[in-house]
């Protein structure tokens, strides 16, 4: 389960009155029997009132491509992420907060539930160790004109400081920005060693080095 604060974007499914205001989105993913699927879509129904609800049987690969709309190329992006054990009260207020005051339409926040099987295996049977991580907080700031840089990048920096108190060891290596390249470390966490000690085995020279690169041993400066 993703729950999603932002502005109301322009889905068939939404009433047009709803468009631009403010809601929260639970953008949900059930992958055993469809009957325990819609009981569980019940008791998030059961919160309130839904402005809309597009849910139903569909392949995964449907699933995934269901944001595509809201995110075409071209716009302009600087995202945020913590990873965090447990979601405080007062931390959560914060995020309602800032969800309040996002800089423009397109920008967002997301909290994503992350306990489950994925916390049984090991931290060093993968590249991912933080098998300890209950949630994680994505804070996605999108925008189009450069006019609009400054203010989307600091609201999304104010953010990720005000959450940081609260948040645990470690961050989720996909949600870093192109900035972050001092957290890598601690996006991998124990296993970044050994997955340097490969890198040097494999690609000592470093050719694969976009994204958050992890560098071999026997390259760093």
């Amino acid at each position: 389960l993703w729950v999603v604060m932002r502005k109301a974007p322009p889905l068939p499914f939404l009433p047009a009155e709803v468009h631009g205001q403010d809601v929260i989105i639970m953008a949900l993913c059930h992958t055993g029997e469809p009957a325990d699927g819609e009981a569980c879509l019940e008791k998030i129904k059961s919160f309130g009132n839904p402005h809309g609800v597009h849910a139903g049987v569909m392949p995964f690969a449907s699933w995934q491509q269901a944001f595509d709309p809201l995110l075409t190329p071209g716009a302009r992006n600087y995202w945020k992420s913590h990873d965090f054990t447990d979601l405080p009260q007062e931390m959560t207020d914060t995020l309602i907060d800032f969800a309040s005051k996002v800089p423009h339409p397109e920008s967002e926040l997301f909290i994503a539930h992350l306990a489950g099987h994925a916390n049984t295996i090991s931290p060093d049977a993968t590249a991912y160790g933080h098998r300890h991580t209950q949630f994680l907080v994505n804070v996605h700031g999108r925008w189009q004109d450069p006019v609009d840089d400054e203010p989307c990048r600091q609201w999304a920096r104010d953010l990720f400081d005000a959450t940081k108190p609260y948040a645990a060891e470690g961050v989720y290596i996909n949600f870093m920005t192109g900035d972050e390249a001092a957290r890598v470390e601690e996006g991998f966490g124990s296993n970044y060693e050994r997955l340097a000690a490969i890198k040097s085995k494999f690609d000592p020279n470093n050719i694969f080095n976009l994204n958050q690169n992890i560098k071999p041993i026997t390259t760093r400066a």
